[in-house]
């Protein structure tokens, strides 16, 4: 099992990014959690059987999971965190 944090920088808040990401995320089987924090970030907990999937969602999140997204950097860490079953947002 393969986790990483993920800190998505630039134009991520209030333009459906989350709700993109939850999308994505499903689509490649991968499990987590993603949420705003307050400087203006989205952070998120990804984990995947393998790193090609992780690196397939990378590259989604870098294009903008909307249209309206913008994200200038994306920060990567590898991490460890509780098992997750689902992917969705934490409010």
């Amino acid at each position: 099992m393969y986790k990483v944090k993920i800190i998505a920088h630039g134009q991520v808040q209030g333009v459906g990014f989350r709700y993109g990401t939850v999308l994505i995320a499903r689509q490649l089987g991968l499990k987590g959690r993603v949420w705003n924090n307050a400087d203006g970030t989205v952070e998120l907990f990804v984990q995947a059987d393998n790193q090609e999937t992780l690196k397939i969602f990378e590259e989604k999140l870098r294009q903008g999971p909307t249209p309206f997204a913008s994200v200038v950097k994306l920060d990567v860490f590898s991490t460890d965190f509780d098992d997750f079953q689902n992917f969705d947002i934490k409010y």
